[in-house]
């Protein structure tokens, strides 16, 4: 009995510790891998200096790289990146990319936190190099900066570290290059696409003058489909019609797959142009700040308003942008306030060809809801009808200011934004809403017509605003100045690649 209570007793013991084997085994451990980016840490804070010291001390010398006891795929985003950075109009050797990757694995195969430490800054300082780079403006774009808030800088190193660093997904924010305008990014990849679907055919000229369309035969359509990369042949067919509606589709020709003289010459014009006209705007594009700036850009080619915050494009809507005879400018600025019910200042030509000849044919200020002032300061004295030569003003030999009072007519509508300069650019409300249903949208006197003011008014204020009774001119600060980019791209990024759009201002070839 002895003998088998003891032989249970060893049994139980040897159960007892068996099961204790797993429990002791889900423990928890010590945190190797925080251990192991502590001792990263250590490192980095006695390799770093310079600028970099600027990022890395406040952050505790933490490695932005090195995940648990590895270098993370963010360094892999990057690689990437700079491989495809010709696409920015850079050199990839430029960037030590072959001496990165290799730094990389060996810090990855060793675990060594002194490799790991030098892994991470190398790629800090290769990231930081390529953002200052790819933001750099090329020269020949002109733009007007109107304050010292938008004007392009090259930014410190660490303030790009630390923009990084904040972003929910540093690999996500390499990849989609977050530090560039959306519409850059959009454009660069259109770029590429555009130049597999069009920049390999045949530079075979096609004859001009000759209608072609479906059905049809003869040398000249052997030659467009030649030049558009079908096989051999002497028909229109539909594969050929399928291919030339394609291209008017990109190239802002109406797509009905009729080769006719508008379309031949847009095909002969040939790749070379049209990959010329994409760099250019991707110059322009290069301006425009990335989605975590807070800003509004106007697209005057394309008569399109777009505006972005954490890092992403918050809403888009149509405007109307200036004539060919009144441009749009390229300008950038900072919106600072709105105002209620304001007035319209009419510009003195159309004071002269459109208000003084209404007047001499027996009009009144008072029924067409004008007054004359005396001269342009914030506060002018009015001027009776009767004390001005509208003779003199119609025919161009005497000025005089007129402005439009507030009301439902008014040209500015119920609000506009304001980025104070010297031109009288702004943007603003408009009661002419049928404009907005066209095509082509440009037929204002320079300043820019909004589809939705309303809309935009709250994205500004964070709620409606209105006016406060019918007091002319009621200023409105913002709770934050906004900048606003005024830019003019002819080629666009759409959901199938790229369109080129009419030069409406004859911008490209200067």
């Amino acid at each position: 009995m002895l003998h088998r209570a003891r032989h249970i007793r060893r049994a139980l013991s040897l159960c007892l510790l068996i099961a204790a084997v797993p429990l002791a085994a889900a423990r928890p451990q010590p945190d190797t891998a925080q251990a192991v980016r502590s001792t990263v840490a250590a490192e980095i804070r006695a390799q770093v200096g310079g600028k970099y010291r600027d990022f890395y001390g406040p952050r505790g010398y933490w490695p932005l790289w090195v995940e648990k006891d590895r270098v993370g795929d963010q360094a892999d985003a990057l690689l990437a990146l700079i491989a495809e950075s010709d696409a920015d109009g850079l050199n990839p050797r430029d960037y030590g990319a072959r001496d990165l990757k290799r730094l990389v694995e060996e810090a990855d195969a060793s675990g060594d936190s002194r490799l790991l430490a030098r892994a991470d800054l190398a790629l800090s300082r290769s990231l930081a190099t390529l953002i200052t780079d790819m933001r750099r403006p090329a020269r020949g774009v002109k733009i007007r900066y109107l304050d010292k808030e938008v004007e392009p800088r090259d930014a410190d190193p660490s303030d790009l570290l630390r923009a990084a660093a904040l972003a929910p997904s540093l690999a996500d924010y390499i990849q989609t290059a977050g530090w560039m305008s959306p519409l850059y990014m959009r454009l660069r990849g259109a770029r590429a696409a555009y130049l597999a679907k069009w920049g390999d055919l045949p530079d075979v000229p096609v004859p001009e003058g000759v209608k072609m369309r479906a059905g049809g035969k003869g040398e000249a359509i052997t030659a467009l489909r030649h030049r558009l990369g079908l096989a051999d042949g002497a028909g229109y067919d539909k594969a050929l019609a399928a291919r030339v509606r394609a291209f008017q589709a990109d190239h802002s020709l109406k797509p009905d797959g009729v080769a006719g003289a508008m379309t031949i010459a847009a095909i002969n014009q040939g790749a070379d142009h049209y990959d010329r006209l994409l760099a250019l705007n991707l110059e322009r594009a290069r301006l425009l700040p990335g989605p975590w700036t807070r800003h509004v850009v106007v697209d005057a080619a394309s008569a399109r308003l777009f505006y972005y915050s954490k890092g992403a494009l918050d809403g888009t809507m149509k405007v109307v942008a200036g004539a060919k005879e009144t441009q749009t400018p390229l300008m950038a600025g900072m919106i600072r306030y709105a105002t209620l019910n304001p007035y319209w200042n009419i510009p003195p030509d159309l004071v002269e060809r459109k208000v003084a000849p209404k007047i001499v044919a027996g009009g009144s200020l008072q029924s067409l809801r004008y007054e004359a002032l005396a001269d342009w300061s914030a506060s002018p004295a009015p001027l009776a009808q009767s004390a001005v030569d509208w003779n003199a003003v119609a025919a161009g030999r005497q000025e005089v200011r007129v402005r439009q009072l507030p009301g439902g007519n008014n040209a500015m509508g119920k609000v506009k934004f304001m980025f104070p300069n010297d031109l009288g650019i702004y943007l603003h409300d408009t009661p002419q809403r049928d404009l907005f249903a066209k095509a082509d949208r440009h037929y204002s006197n320079g300043c820019v017509r909004l589809e939705d003011a309303q809309r935009l008014g709250r994205w500004f204020f964070g709620k409606a605003i209105a006016a406060e009774g019918g007091k002319p001119e009621q200023h409105v600060p913002l709770p934050q100045p906004v900048p606003v980019y005024l830019t003019y791209l002819t080629a666009v990024p759409t959901a199938q690649g790229v369109q080129f759009l009419p030069d409406v201002y004859g911008r490209d070839g200067e």
